[in-house]
């Protein structure tokens, strides 16, 4: 077994952040059969506090054998089955920073209980129960959101959003296989088989399917975000989009051509979709060996981000260089910005033809911004791909699965349609069930559990 499978014995971690300086509170998370045990043995409660269920306790932490005082603390107490794992669990809540909560784990592990791996204690909640592996993935989700509607869309996944239409999906399917099977063990003591009505039944599955589906991309929108590049030649503008933008001076700005030296980056959020915009060099050919460095990564920027905001100066029109930068770019998702319009009008600037997405921007007084955010929804839109009002989406792992159950109950139309044999009828029937099963965590194997435990941090 993979080491994420060694779920026995008692395990700790830290569940917060470890900050210098940073944090008013420091958690060490505890699980399993000797979680009292540590506890009590570490922490010294004054008075008459009473050790039961779902109480905080004030005390002491001191070391087990030399008495010495580590931390003045809370310790919450969850018995099984009523915590996270369904597993004893205790936290202590020590002061924040570094030393503190180091100092809690390594008494942790001295007396009896092993370093989690990367979300063991949420890997514990799926296998004893508490969790499907939908919820386990809604849990990772809202941890890692990056926008508000990432993390309603997460909470929601977490509240069984998505779970339960994948189980009744299944559910449907294992009705489906049980009249057929039936069939095959008692055909003469039971009707004929309704063909039409087996088809159609199969027909309403695989649409719910085709709608789950249909939220993949969203889905990934949201988690990943969009990555956005400002390019353009030297002195068009580009940092102050990017300050404008992001209302802050992110990037340095003067009049001086070629100031911007490499990529500066600033996250933002549009229309509930994150967005991670890279202001980058004006490319230009130098002799400078800095700012050469920073063209070529400007380039690179370009070419990897999901939409170039090519940024040109009114004031100066289409330019020969604003072409020769327009044919390196021109193969990625583009929306033209035309900037210092206060200076100059904007309509006496000519442009390819073939670019349909403009915005008039005079960045420098913070105008245009609101219609910049609209043309990037807008283009985000034109790729049916929407991330706002967004009640559940899967992720990449459950569109596989949801694909493959997509094609056996094609193929089991397509079985039926040939009139051939029940026996095949329910060989691609099951495909699709354990497909779904896979989703939910129903029928799932080692290798997907390792997959999607491992990028856990470790304290979940």
């Amino acid at each position: 077994m993979s080491e994420i499978f060694a779920t026995t014995g008692t395990i700790t971690a830290i569940a917060t952040a470890v900050v210098p300086q940073q944090g008013s509170v420091g958690i060490v998370r505890v699980s399993g059969s000797e979680a009292m045990h540590i506890a009590q043995t570490l922490f010294h409660a004054p008075g008459k506090q009473v050790w039961e269920s779902h109480r905080i306790l004030y005390g002491y932490i001191r070391h087990h054998q030399t008495q010495e005082l580590v931390d003045e603390a809370l310790l919450l107490i969850m018995k099984a089955p009523r915590s996270y794992t369904r597993e004893d669990v205790v936290e202590f809540h020590c002061h924040g920073g570094i030393m503190a909560v180091q100092q809690v784990l390594q008494l942790c592990l001295e007396n009896g209980a092993r370093l989690a791996q990367p979300g063991e204690f949420t890997l514990r909640a799926f296998l004893n129960g508490r969790l499907d592996l939908t919820q386990a993935e809604s849990i990772a989700d809202l941890v890692g959101a990056r926008s508000p509607q990432a993390a309603v869309t997460a909470l929601a996944g977490l509240q069984g959003k998505l779970a339960h239409p994948i189980k009744q999906l299944r559910a449907n399917c294992l009705d489906i296989l049980a009249e057929i099977e039936a069939r095959i063990d008692f055909e003469e003591d039971l009707p004929p088989l309704d063909h039409s009505a087996i088809i159609s039944e199969i027909e309403k599955i695989s649409t719910e399917i085709k709608k789950l589906l249909a939220t993949a991309d969203k889905g990934e929108l949201l988690r990943t975000g969009l990555k956005v590049a400002i390019v353009g030649r030297p002195n068009v503008g580009k940092s102050s989009l990017l300050n404008a933008w992001s209302r802050s001076d992110r990037a340095i700005v003067t009049p001086l051509p070629g100031t911007t030296r490499d990529v500066v980056e600033s996250q933002l959020v549009v229309g509930g979709i994150p967005v991670q915009v890279l202001d980058t060099a004006g490319i230009r050919e130098t002799q400078d060996q800095v700012e050469k460095i920073g063209v070529e990564r400007s380039r690179r920027a370009a070419n990897v981000a999901d939409l170039v905001l090519f940024t040109i100066d009114a004031t100066a029109g289409w330019t020969a260089e604003d072409q020769e930068i327009y044919e390196q770019v021109q193969h990625r998702p583009l929306i033209l910005v035309i900037n210092k319009i206060d200076l100059a009008s904007p309509d006496e600037v000519h442009y390819p033809e073939i670019i349909n997405q403009i915005v008039k921007t005079a960045a420098a007084q913070n105008q245009g911004i609101e219609a910049l955010e609209a043309a990037i929804l807008t283009t985000v839109q034109a790729g049916k791909v929407q991330a706002a009002d967004l009640d559940l989406a899967i992720n990449q792992r459950q569109a596989a699965a949801l694909t493959q159950a997509k094609i056996s109950l094609e193929q089991v139309q397509a079985t039926i349609t040939q009139q051939l044999p029940l026996d095949f009828w329910t060989i691609d029937l099951r495909g699709a069930i354990h497909a779904l099963g896979q989703i939910t965590g129903e029928e799932v194997t080692e290798s997907v559990l390792d997959r999607i435990f491992s990028k856990f941090c470790i304290g979940k």
